[in-house]
């Protein structure tokens, strides 16, 4: 369940990252909101050929998508923190700033950070 201290628009992305890693049964589900208000949900990908994370699965949506900036991001999973490689993702999309929630699989957001 989203937190309730999550505003409207960042409780809908845990809502979609949490739909996109049930529905796929990955082990991380995520979403972003575009500096536009586009939202873009994504699954850990890990085929023998290609690995990506799900936070990278959503920037590159973000990209091919023509964003130019992001608001706020979600991650759902059993890590306790976020990889410095997704991190490192979403600066290099939007520079410093972006807020990013992280969440256990259930979508109870434990932190927040920004980029």
């Amino acid at each position: 369940m989203p937190d309730a201290t999550l505003s409207a628009e960042d409780a809908k992305l845990v809502t979609l990252a949490r739909a996109t890693r049930a529905r796929t049964g990955a082990a991380e589900g995520a979403a972003l909101r575009d500096a536009d208000g586009r939202t873009y949900a994504g699954a850990t990908v890990a085929l023998p050929s290609l690995s990506v994370s799900a936070l990278g699965v959503c920037v590159a949506m973000a990209v091919a998508s023509g964003s130019t900036g992001l608001e706020a991001a979600v991650l759902l999973t059993d890590a306790t923190e976020v990889s410095e490689d997704d991190l490192a993702a979403l600066r290099d999309l939007a520079g410093p700033g972006v807020t990013v929630h992280l969440g256990d699989p259930r979508g109870t957001v434990g932190s927040t950070l920004s980029t």
